[in-house]
């Protein structure tokens, strides 16, 4: 476990043991130093090879975006670089070796999120064919359509959508309304669009590219509905026009990402041949007769769906990765950009130095390192699923889980920090050069795609409750709740467990014992466990009565408590980020670069408690002087980590081609030292005029010496 080992008062005993800082032009000096080299091998995880040959390619002028380009040129673009992906061999992780691929399921996610750097469309965009249309296909298929599919597919012969969205049931998959009835005559599924809310919708690749889409489609056979299932349907000719009985419209242009061909597609009685159902989880036979190896239709539903989680996983990975390139463009400005004397006569202050500039972005900077260390323990677990090494019930179900309770932090996290990174950077900052309000844009999006991030939240709660039920139906709701949280977060994070903190925290009577208190490891974890367990424990207790109610009764029971289980999953999510940054400074090996990040990683937790301050007051858990000194710690947190903020950022390892800045390079420095140098020059030639303040100040002056 990191050590704390700051005082209260001030941090005099580590100055003595670790080495000072040199800040530049600031003039700080710090009581620790920070290995940058070490932090950016931590921050890159297990794959860090990966992702910096992605990182290269990202940097080549060919594989970026055009700042302001026309959609159509944006969208050809985009193309020619998806080809370009092709040829450099890195798509291909995730495919079967046999097909030249390399098998590398968290290998692939991890360089595919890193093109977020180049552009975010093509991000997206090569994350629709070969993370969507051509997953869909691997684990949705068997071996006949990999060989009959793949190979188009992975060398971009066959640009595909992936079709499960509809217009009118964007998160609620069970319930599209596109069927594929079987036809035991010609041994054909026909595919169907019966109204217009069943057209497919938001498709990339639709609009423009696509021939071919994996269609998600109620299966009709004998009469009898089996539910949702993937079939692979081909939809342009090789002149790029509808096949028969296919319809589509082009989204045109959107709030972002528009180097992506989003659009409809809707079908009249398509026909597809039988073998085109990807048939892994459940099949039709000749005659019509469907088997599967999953007999629960619910079960077989969720095990479909869950083989796709990939898209969540990318988008937690890619959000984050964005997060940390505003945050490093903001931080080098504000390090740079000089405003106010402040503190001189002749020196204007850096943007950093403010107390209130600090607070605006290192809060946020703690927050992205706990996204960081909470992805690399996301995507592990993803790799250990879809390589086979863990793949259980069990190990699938804490996957999804994962995936849905970290992917609307990290999105929602992204927008946030893109934001107050632009105002942070004033004027400069909503210049499109500096690329703030593009990449906003384009994020947005992430918000909502691969899963509302508030109907994910409550699938993360509904989780938690359902799954343990029926092996609580008999305990009371505390029993419940405290095996809920203990079982998710250990299974994410350690084999300890959780426990249960069970009393207030009082105050001793001093705000210094108090911060001494906060500042610990194991008080900060009570902290937010114990939030975590009360609200499911609350939530719970409400919801037990449904069993005994109707159907209505139930569901409008259930209902009353949506706002309370989208919070409890938020909370949870927010604990397991904070584990995953406890656990990665553990690994950290130089004692003074463990140091500082004890202080980030404390900077986030107590922000968390922080933003949810009303809550542990209402409910005992702190006392008011205590609340009060969390509040007056932050601040003493964010100068504290002043001295190292650029270090911070620079250990994301971005270079100059990534960022693509003007003001996250030396210009803005260059540009101060100049005004500076001339100001300077001018009151050593005597020929600077006299400020009309300070000649009344003398002349007050000698009034005074008159009289």
């Amino acid at each position: 476990m990191a050590q704390d080992v700051e005082t209260p008062d001030d941090v005099a005993e580590v100055a003595n043991v670790h080495e000072t800082v040199d800040t530049g032009p600031v003039g700080i000096a710090g009581s620790a130093s920070l290995n940058t080299d070490e932090v950016q091998r931590a921050l890159l995880g297990r794959w860090s090879e990966i992702r910096r040959r992605s990182r290269a390619l990202a940097a080549r002028p060919e594989m970026q975006r055009i700042e302001g380009q026309p959609m159509e040129e944006h969208r050809a673009r985009v193309l020619e670089q998806m080809h370009l992906l092709v040829e450099d061999g890195q798509v291909l992780r995730a495919f079967p070796e046999r097909l030249g691929g390399d098998n590398d399921a968290g290998g692939n996610i991890a360089g595919f999120e890193e093109l977020v750097l180049a552009d975010p469309s093509l991000q997206i965009k090569s994350g629709v064919q070969w993370g969507l249309f051509g997953s869909a296909v691997l684990h949705l298929g068997t071996q006949k359509h990999h060989d009959r599919f793949l190979p188009d597919i992975m060398t971009l012969d066959v640009p595909g959508a992936f079709a499960m969205t509809e217009i009118g049931h964007g998160s609620d998959v069970a319930s599209i309304g596109t069927t594929a009835t079987y036809d035991e005559s010609t041994q054909e599924f026909v595919i169907h669009t019966p109204f217009k809310g069943a057209w497919k919708e938001f498709l990339g690749n639709a609009a423009r590219d696509g021939v071919a889409a994996t269609v998600f489609a109620q299966l009709i056979t004998k009469g009898v509905n089996h539910g949702v299932h993937c079939f692979y349907v081909p939809i342009r000719d090789e002149n790029g026009e509808f096949l028969p009985g296919v319809g589509g419209e082009d989204d045109g242009l959107k709030g972002g990402l528009n180097g992506i061909d989003n659009g409809r597609l809707h079908f009249t009685n398509v026909r597809i041949p039988r073998d085109n159902l990807l048939n892994r989880y459940g099949d039709v036979a000749e005659d019509g007769s469907y088997t599967s190896s999953i007999a629960s239709p619910g079960r077989r539903f969720f095990t479909m769906l869950g083989t796709l989680v990939q898209g969540r996983v990318s988008l937690d990975g890619a959000a984050t990765t964005a997060s940390a390139l505003a945050l490093t463009i903001a931080i080098r400005y504000g390090d740079q950009r000089r405003q106010f004397n402040a503190a001189s006569d002749t020196n204007e202050e850096v943007l950093l130095d403010y107390q209130k500039h600090q607070r605006r972005l290192l809060p946020r900077l703690a927050e992205t390192y706990a996204h960081t260390f909470a992805h690399e323990t996301l995507l592990t677990k993803f790799d250990e699923v879809f390589s086979g090494r863990a793949d259980t019930d069990d190990d699938r179900q804490d996957l999804e889980t994962l995936a849905a309770a970290l992917k609307p932090l990290s999105t929602w996290h992204a927008l946030d920090t893109l934001q107050e990174s632009r105002e942070a950077c004033g004027g400069a900052g909503f210049m499109n050069a500096n690329r703030f309000t593009s990449l906003y844009a384009d994020l947005d999006v992430y918000v909502t795609f691969e899963g509302d991030n508030n109907v994910l939240l409550q699938l993360v709660a509904k989780r938690l409750l359902t799954d343990f039920s029926s092996k609580f139906r008999k305990a009371d709701s505390g029993a419940l709740a405290r095996y809920v949280v203990a079982q998710a977060a250990d299974r994410a994070y350690h084999g300890s467990g959780l426990r249960t903190l069970g009393q207030t925290l009082g105050d001793f009577g001093s705000t210094a014992r108090s911060v001494g208190q906060l500042r610990e490891t194991a008080v900060q974890r009570e902290l937010l466990t114990d939030r975590v367990e009360t609200m499911i424990e609350n939530i719970a207790g409400e919801l037990r009565p449904a069993s005994k109610r109707s159907k209505k009764e139930a569901a409008d029971l259930f209902n009353s408590q949506q706002t309370a289980l989208i919070e409890a999953a938020r909370a949870h999510g927010e604990l397991l980020q904070w584990e995953a940054f406890t656990a990665g400074i553990e690994k950290i090996q130089d004692a003074s670069t463990r140091t500082v990040l004890t202080w980030l990683r404390d900077l986030f937790g107590l922000s968390l408690i922080e933003k949810h301050l009303a809550w542990y007051l209402m409910n005992g858990r702190l006392s008011t002087q205590r609340a009060e000194a969390v509040s007056a710690y932050i601040n003493r947190l964010v100068a504290r980590l002043r001295p190292y903020a650029v270090q911070l950022v620079d250990a994301f390892g971005f270079e100059e081609a990534h960022l693509r800045a003007p003001i996250a390079t030396d210009g803005e420095r260059t540009r101060q030292d100049e005004a500076r140098a001339y100001y300077a020059a001018l009151r050593e030639s005597g020929d600077a005029p006299i400020d009309e303040k300070v000649l009344r100040a003398r002349e007050k002056a000698a009034q005074k010496q008159k009289r």
